[in-house]
């Protein structure tokens, strides 16, 4: 089993806070795709793209999507 030093785990743990935060940030731009005809607009978009390219994006929308249906039927 190798050891890891304090530096690769600080590494680590840098590289992993950016990811959550670069997420979050893609997060919040995402949700100000409100509309029909943004959303439209975003699939197009999405559309050029493979989908290993455009996962997380999916995942984020899907979740979003969950989210706001949970939402309004409460």
């Amino acid at each position: 089993m190798p050891f890891a030093t304090i530096t690769s785990l600080r590494s680590s743990l840098t590289r992993r806070r950016a990811a959550g935060a670069a997420r979050r940030r893609l997060a919040r731009e995402l949700s100000c795709y409100r509309t029909p005809a943004e959303r439209l607009e975003l699939d197009l978009v999405l559309g050029r793209h493979s989908a290993e390219e455009t996962a997380e994006v999916d995942a984020i929308l899907s979740r979003q999507a969950t989210s706001d249906l949970y939402r309004r039927s409460a």
